[in-house]
């Protein structure tokens, strides 16, 4: 059975840094794409970062480039983001996920408040 685990979300002051845990189970973790989306409040999840495996290619959306990181960590089954200069459009729900065959698998997600 999938599991994803996501932690480190809270509420951080604009300009402000945090980063994200998914902790993932049940699949080969190795062979697998990791991305990181996010859904903000009356918006559609939007893909944030992806990190591919060997080459651990990354791949970030332009609204994240520059100040989010993604990465991995095979030994321990874990994908981290960190978020650097948030800012309050950044407040949203964020979810690790991953494509096994047909069928994306979803964390329960970890919320992010960017708020003075």
């Amino acid at each position: 059975q999938v599991q994803l685990v996501e932690s480190g979300g809270g509420l951080v002051q604009p300009g402000g840094s945090l980063t994200l845990s998914c902790a993932a189970a049940g699949f080969n973790f190795r062979s697998a794409y990791m991305k990181w989306f996010r859904q903000a409040p009356g918006k559609e999840r939007e893909l944030v970062a992806s990190i591919t495996t060997v080459h651990r290619s990354t791949n970030y959306a332009d609204f994240v480039k520059g100040r989010f990181i993604i990465s991995r960590d095979d030994d321990k089954n874990m994908v981290y983001l960190q978020m650097n200069s948030l800012q309050p459009e950044d407040t949203a729900v964020y979810y690790c996920a991953t494509v096994i065959g047909p069928n994306y698998h979803w964390g329960q997600g970890t919320q992010v408040t960017v708020s003075a």
